[in-house]
């Protein structure tokens, strides 16, 4: 982000809590906790996949793959089900949380990149400056913002996870993590997490970016990690001094 748009809102720095294992050839697209588990979503054509996933080992105890033809994206729970996008084909997919069967399919346009939710809907970043908000039920748009930092909207909005009733939301190709007013779209904050991972970015085809925030909601921890990376770590965020 440019230096002017970083003064508008305040930037915040982490402390690691802990860090766990995380599959190397997991191509990261969403991530979510529920219940004491990790769920992922992988992308690539045929590697896409969804997840459970043992926190502490970084074991895959269930997964699905999705059909080659689509790419994997954003990944959410709403009730005892798990809805996941593809990056270009428009079509969405909705499993059994339990089994993973799938249960239905839905279209909707343009491209899909994150997925989280609120109390009531669902949010869906595109890759623009905009995130959507979509009916759970009928996933039908029912409102949408532009995100914006002091006037200025911020594009490549990618993974997102609802923390406290805020939007954070990783910038594809950063190691910054933005925090949004689902109201307003406004960015609240920024948080720097370049150095996390100091691999970050310089792969074989420098796609090993961070993506991929959980959040467990009843013990506040929250949890980041990348496509293709180590770990997945727990973390705290502080404000810089």
């Amino acid at each position: 982000m440019p230096a002017a748009v970083h003064a508008a809102a305040p930037t915040y720095d982490f402390k690691v809590v802990r860090s766990y294992p995380h599959d190397t050839q997991a191509f990261t697209e969403g991530l979510l906790y529920r219940d004491g588990f990790l769920y992922e979503s992988t992308g690539l054509n045929g590697k896409s996949s969804i997840r459970k996933v043992d926190l502490a080992s970084g074991k895959v105890l269930q997964s699905k793959d999705i059909p080659p033809q689509y790419f994997g994206e954003g990944l959410t729970v709403w009730g005892d089900t798990l809805v996941g996008l593809t990056w270009q084909t428009q079509t969405g997919f909705v499993f059994d949380l339990k089994t993973f069967e799938l249960k239905s399919q839905f279209a909707y346009p343009g491209e899909g990149w994150g997925l989280a939710h609120n109390d009531k809907e669902l949010v869906m970043s595109d890759g623009s400056a905009t995130l959507r908000f979509l009916d759970p039920k009928t996933f039908l748009e029912v409102r949408r913002v532009k995100v914006t930092a002091d006037g200025i909207a911020v594009n490549q909005l990618n993974e997102l996870e609802v923390v406290d009733g805020e939007i954070f939301a990783n910038i594809w190709h950063t190691n910054t993590i933005a925090r949004i007013d689902q109201n307003t779209g406004k960015i609240t904050g920024w948080i720097d997490f370049s150095k996390l991972y100091p691999d970050a970015g310089k792969g074989p085809n420098a796609e090993n970016v961070m993506n991929g925030i959980a959040y467990d909601a009843d013990k506040k921890r929250l949890f980041v990690t990348g496509k293709l990376w180590p770990k997945i770590y727990e973390v705290k965020i502080v404000p810089r001094k």
